[in-house]
C-alpha cells in the first residue's frame, strides 16, 4: 500500500504548501544558522538536486540542535530544532501522511490533528464527567518524546507503508542524532519534540493505546501523553491504573510518571491546565494560576522591566492576549476576579519605581493630572508596593487610565 508515496511527497503541490507552512511557523534556526527567511531561496537553487536524492531514497538529514526548555513544573524538556531543510522534508512527509493516518486515529485523540485542539479535550472530559463518570485516571508518561521505541514505531509504520524510501527517511530522521555543544551524539530511541513530524509519529505511536481503552469500552481523552480515562467509581479507577500502567510497560515499552499520574476525582486533578468543579464546570487549574502570577511579576519588576512604556506595554500585551486567548474556556471565573486588582497593583508599583525619584515622580503625576495635595505622595518614604494602594497613585494610574493606553488585566480581555 502506498508504494509510490515519494512521488506525492516531492510533487510541486506538496511543496508549495510546506514551504509557505514553514516560512509561517518560522522558529530558530539549526545547527547550519540558515532561517526561514533564507529557505525559500535556498530550495529555488537546490531543489532539483533535493529531489533526486528523495526519489533516490539517498537524502541523509543534519543532526538536530538540542536546545533545553524550562518546563512550569520544574526541570527541562528537551528539544531538537531541525534545520530549516529538513523541516521542510518533514513538512512534506507530514502533508503526505496525515490524509493516510488521520481516518485511522481515535475520535478521542485530540492532540495535534487537524480540526482540533487541546479545548476539544477538555469539552470531551467534561461531557464524560456529566454523564456520570465522575472518577479520573490520569495518565503521564514519563519522558515520553524521548523514549519513543524505535522498533516499535517503524513496523507499526510498516504495517500501513510499502514505500522503502519513505520508511528509510523516517528512520533516518529518527537515527540522525542530536549536537550538544557542538558535539554530534547519536541516539537510540525517541523522536526529538521540535520537528514538524514528530507529532505525527506520536500519534502513530499512541493509537494502539487508543484502540485498547476503545475495546474496553473506556471514555477517554487523549492530547499527546497526557491522558485522562473516566470511569464510575473508586474500584474502577484503580483497577484501570493498574492495568494500563501494565500494557504501557508491555506494549509500548515506556513508564507512566508515578508522581504526575494517579486516580481521583475530577476536581482533585488537572488537565492541560484545567480541572473541573463538582458541578462539572471547567475552571483554570490552581497551577496555571500560580504560573501566570509567577510570569506577572517577572513582567512587572521594574529591575527587570526595560524598554520604554510602549515596550513593556506591547510585551504584556502579547503575554496576557496568548494566556487568556487559551485560558477564557473556563467557566468557573471567580479566581480569576481577584487577580485584576492584584495586576494593577504591579503595574503601579512598577511605574512608580521607573519613575526613580521624587523629581521624576513630581514630573510624571503632574504629566497625568493630579494636582495639589495629591502630589505628596512624590516625597514619601514608604515601600514601593504600599504606595501602589495610594489614593495619589489610584488617582493618576487609575484603572480606566491604565485600560485606556493598554495595560490590560483579565477583566478588559474578557469584556472586548
Amino acid at each position: 500500500m502506498y508504494e509510490g508515496l515519494m512521488e506525492e511527497v516531492v510533487a510541486p503541490e506538496n511543496l508549495a504548501r510546506a514551504l509557505a507552512a514553514v516560512r509561517s511557523n518560522k522558529g530558530a534556526p539549526g545547527i547550519d544558522r540558515m532561517t526561514t527567511d533564507q529557505l525559500e531561496d535556498h530550495v529555488n537553487k537546490h531543489w532539483e538536486k533535493i529531489r533526486t536524492k528523495l526519489l533516490a531514497g539517498t537524502y541523509q538529514p543534519a543532526p538536530v540542535l538540542r536546545v533545553e526548555i524550562p518546563k512550569p513544573g520544574g526541570g527541562v524538556r528537551l528539544l531538537g530544532i531541525p534545520t530549516v531543510l529538513d523541516r521542510l522534508i518533514q513538512q512534506l512527509l507530514l502533508q503526505a501522511l496525515t490524509p493516510i493516518y488521520e481516518p485511522t486515529f481515535s475520535e478521542s485523540s485530540w492532540g495535534f490533528r487537524p480540526g482540533r485542539s487541546a479545548h476539544d479535550a477538555v469539552r470531551a472530559a467534561q461531557r464524560y464527567i456529566r454523564e456520570g463518570k465522575d472518577w479520573v485516571v490520569d495518565l503521564d508518561i514519563e519522558k515520553f518524546f524521548d523514549r519513543v521505541n524505535w522498533d516499535i514505531l517503524m513496523t507499526r509504520i510498516g504495517k500501513t507503508l510499502r514505500d522503502k524510501r519513505v520508511l528509510k527517511l523516517i528512520g533516518r530522521f529518527l537515527r540522525s542524532g542530536v549536537m550538544v555543544n557542538g558535539v554530534v551524539i547519536e541516539t537510540e530511541e525517541g523522536t526529538p519534540q521540535g520537528g514538524p513530524l514528530s507529532p505525527l509519529l506520536a500519534n502513530i505511536y499512541l493509537d494502539p493505546m487508543d484502540k485498547e481503552l476503545e475495546s474496553r469500552g473506556h471514555r477517554f481523552s487523549r492530547y499527546a501523553d497526557d491522558s485522562n480515562i473516566y470511569v464510575g467509581s473508586e474500584p474502577s479507577a484503580r483497577r484501570v491504573m493498574e492495568l494500563m500502567t501494565a500494557w504501557i510497560a508491555k506494549h509500548l515499552r515506556l513508564k507512566v510518571n508515578a508522581q504526575k499520574s494517579g486516580y481521583g476525582r475530577p476536581w482533585e486533578r488537572k488537565f492541560l491546565g484545567f480541572r473541573f468543579t463538582p458541578k462539572g464546570e471547567i475552571e483554570i487549574s490552581p497551577e496555571s494560576l500560580t504560573r501566570f502570577r509567577v510570569r506577572a511579576r517577572e513582567h512587572w519588576d521594574a529591575r527587570q522591566s526595560r524598554g520604554s512604556s510602549e515596550e513593556l506595554r506591547d510585551r504584556w500585551q502579547r503575554y496576557i492576549s496568548g494566556w487568556w486567548n487559551y485560558y477564557q474556556l473556563a467557566e468557573w471565573r471567580r479566581p480569576l476576579q481577584a487577580l485584576d486588582g492584584w495586576l494593577r497593583r504591579h503595574m503601579r508599583k512598577c511605574f512608580w519605581l521607573r519613575w526613580h525619584n521624587r523629581k521624576g515622580r513630581l514630573n510624571a503625576l503632574r504629566r497625568l493630572g493630579l494636582r495639589g495635595r495629591l502630589l505628596k505622595v512624590a516625597h514619601s518614604r514608604r515601600g514601593a508596593w504600599r504606595i501602589a494602594r495610594s489614593p495619589s497613585l489610584h488617582t493618576a494610574l487609575s484603572n480606566a487610565t491604565l485600560s485606556r493606553f493598554g495595560f490590560l488585566v483579565l477583566s478588559d480581555l474578557a469584556a472586548a
